[in-house]
């Protein structure tokens, strides 16, 4: 077992990889990351799937037995048989921790993400297709996509709420999560066997803020800013899951909605590569890194302060950043449709590739 890495883990946060594909599931590379680097969880996104997907000819099989299906279905079948098997691999992490770990995730078409009802649906679809208690289904945190987090919820479906940029939009799919736990309660469910995460994108905050903060001649103030903002995000979790509305639920079985780090490969070469892992240290979180971050924290990672506790300073932060003449909620509303577009851009990418591979079968 890798010493950092168990550390890591040590400390409270438990460690997702953010990559799945058919060949690593196939050659024992993700075995050996559970057995030996405390992975316990896996996350993947449109984009994933589309590197997966151009790596071999791991998925012509099945594309071949698939038949006459839509380029989309192909999609869905080949992408869900993935994740259908790593929750199985990861079936002794999920009993072990209680349902908490073990989370392997799916993600609606991107091309909904402004869809409230098509979003639902296809939560539910994808559920069943996978047909493992252990999948989250990825809802994006769109405007259009918090009530589809809660109705998800709510019909018993746990959910990876991603594309989160902003403490106020995280503040609002907290709301959105409990809201579904009391509509589950009133319909019955059993509380329990519901679970969330709220992925906290925090490397993109830093790329964004960052140009901006040198067109502005304060590139002291850069590198800061999305880890600042977790610290506010750790506030709010604390505030939320401390209340009386949540205590309600709690009684009934419900469980917290963990946060989870997402983005945290370090995309600018001035920064360690470890820093977001090494500064997001907190108990009862997750952070779910590609596995590049992954062995360079197992090589010389080291544990950074933990966060809780220092809101004040975070909310510093901003306030000063803001000062400097960046606007945060412009920055939100920038990386969230970025973040659309991008995932759409390589679900199109998927599509057009099962098709020209459907067409060569033909």
């Amino acid at each position: 077992m890798n010493a950092r890495l168990k550390a890591l883990a040590g400390a409270g946060v438990s460690i997702w990889l953010d990559d799945l594909s058919r060949e690593r599931i196939e050659s024992g590379n993700l075995a050996g990351l559970i057995a030996n680097d405390s992975v316990v969880g896996v996350t993947t996104n449109p984009t994933i799937f589309a590197a997966a997907l151009s790596g071999g000819e791991a998925y012509a099989a099945q594309l071949r037995a698939l038949g006459e299906v839509s380029p989309a279905e192909a999609i869905r079948q080949l992408w869900a048989s993935d994740v259908r098997d790593a929750c199985d691999l990861f079936g002794g992490v999920f009993t072990a921790s209680g349902g908490s770990d073990g989370r392997v995730s799916i993600e609606v078409e991107p091309g909904l993400a402004r869809d409230t009802d098509a979003t639902i649906a296809q939560a539910a679809e994808l559920y069943d297709l996978v047909g493992r208690q252990n999948v989250l289904i990825k809802i994006p945190a769109t405007l259009e996509g918090l009530p589809a987090i809660t109705a998800s919820i709510a019909a018993g479906i746990s959910v990876n709420v991603t594309l989160i940029f902003s403490v106020a939009r995280y503040r609002a799919v907290m709301d959105a999560y409990l809201a579904g736990l009391e509509q589950a309660a009133a319909a019955g469910r059993d509380l329990s066997t519901i679970h969330s995460v709220a992925s906290f994108f925090i490397s993109r905050i830093d790329v964004e803020v960052d140009r901006r903060l040198v067109a502005l001649g304060r590139a002291d103030l850069c590198g800061k800013t999305a880890i600042a903002s977790a610290k506010l995000v750790l506030a709010a979790h604390a505030e939320t899951f401390g209340s009386d509305r949540f205590a309600a639920l709690q009684a009934m079985g419900a469980t917290v909605q963990r946060p989870l780090w997402a983005s945290t490969g370090t995309k600018n070469p001035a920064y360690s590569d470890t820093l977001y892992v090494s500064d997001l240290i907190a108990r009862d979180v997750v952070n779910t890194m590609p596995e590049k971050t992954l062995r360079a924290f197992g090589d010389h990672g080291e544990l950074g302060d933990p966060l809780e506790g220092r809101a004040g300073e975070g909310r510093a932060v901003l306030d000063e950043v803001g000062a400097a003449g960046v606007d945060l909620d412009e920055v939100d509303a920038v990386l969230e449709t970025e973040g659309v577009d991008k995932f759409v851009a390589s679900w199109d990418e998927v599509v057009a590739s099962v098709r020209a591979a459907q067409d060569a079968l033909r």
